[in-house]
């Protein structure tokens, strides 16, 4: 990663911190704002996969889950409290994140791809039929409201802020991780893996590292989400949570650090508002997803980038050749 590079992380991350903190004071309701960001949380995941080391996944809803789940379950039927119960469901992502890559990257791309899909219907399917452990269809019920430093997690703007300082050090280690060997690493493999293998590096190794990387992130979020909404849904397995996070990805921008941040706000509204006027929502949804893989296959992120960097180049070339000009 070059000096640009570093620096443009550098400030995006910096200037996050203000947006972030007057979120909930500019979305329609505060509950919103949480469910942003833990979706903009699950997106980074995606983002390092994706957009870094250019591994697609269709099965990323499996670490959402079970990080929701092993949370859920740790505190309604073992009564962890409630740090030790967001480690167990972090840890329990983690652990499906390294059983499930190092079974997957056994093939490449589009095998890969549907490996990671069946991964995730076959925990669908577990969420579905243990009944007894997960509430099956009818969910996991009976997570209690936590108070941790005497802070009412029920209250939406207390929930914001507490997800809010999960965001922040999850967004930072992810600037730590991109500008260190391992992100330039992943930049290789996604580059060119042939040139990265002739190189030296262990491209499997460095894959299944970034897609657990990624899977500690969807099992934070999941986590997040369980306490959030005091209710845990085998929805969070589905296959339609696999499109939605890949949705952010692309209509944010992959491979950019605002791209998570905003892709989760552009489709959470969306969402929020389109449903609100057709029934069929996923439709408007598609086509928009049609239009940016077309035409706009940077993201909103990426394209704003583009154009910034294309005219501080024009401006940098105007001034050079007005110097060639004046030394003559």
């Amino acid at each position: 990663m070059n000096a640009a590079m570093k620096r443009n992380l550098d400030w995006q991350f910096l200037i996050s911190i203000p947006v972030l903190v007057v979120l909930p004071f500019i979305t329609p309701y505060q509950a919103i704002a949480t469910y942003i960001l833990i979706f903009a949380m699950f997106a980074t995941g995606m983002n390092i996969l994706l957009g870094y080391t250019g591994q697609l996944s269709f099965g990323h809803a499996s670490f959402y889950g079970l990080g929701a789940y092993g949370t859920g379950l740790l505190i309604v039927k073992l009564q962890w409290p409630l740090w030790a119960a967001m480690m167990g469901g972090v840890l329990t992502a983690t652990l499906g994140g390294i059983i499930i890559g190092y079974l997957s990257f056994r093939r490449s791309d589009v095998y890969f791809s549907l490996l990671t899909l069946a991964f995730s219907q076959i925990l669908y399917f577990l969420a579905f039929q243990l009944r007894d452990l997960t509430g099956g269809d009818d969910g996991l019920r009976g997570i209690p409201v936590f108070q941790p430093f005497g802070i009412d997690l029920g209250e939406p703007f207390n929930m914001y802020y507490f997800t809010f300082v999960f965001f922040i050090v999850m967004a930072y280690l992810a600037r730590r991780i991109l500008h260190s060997p391992l992100g330039k690493a992943m930049l290789a493999v996604k580059e060119n893996e042939d040139r990265a293998i002739a190189c030296g590096f262990n491209t499997q190794r460095i894959k299944l590292v970034s897609f657990v990387i990624s899977a500690v992130y969807g099992g934070l979020a999941g986590s997040l989400w369980c306490l959030h909404l005091r209710f845990v849904g085998v929805e969070n397995f589905d296959f339609m949570l696999n499109g939605q996070v890949i949705f952010v990805a692309i209509v944010g921008g992959v491979g950019t650090y605002f791209g998570p941040i905003v892709g989760s706000v552009a489709y959470l509204l969306l969402h929020d508002y389109v449903q609100l006027i057709i029934e069929r929502w996923e439709l408007v949804v598609g086509l928009i997803l049609i239009f940016f893989i077309l035409f706009f296959n940077q993201g909103i992120v990426g394209y704003i980038e583009n154009r910034v960097a294309a005219y501080r180049e024009k401006k940098a070339a105007g001034v050079g050749s007005i110097r060639g000009e004046e030394s003559k």
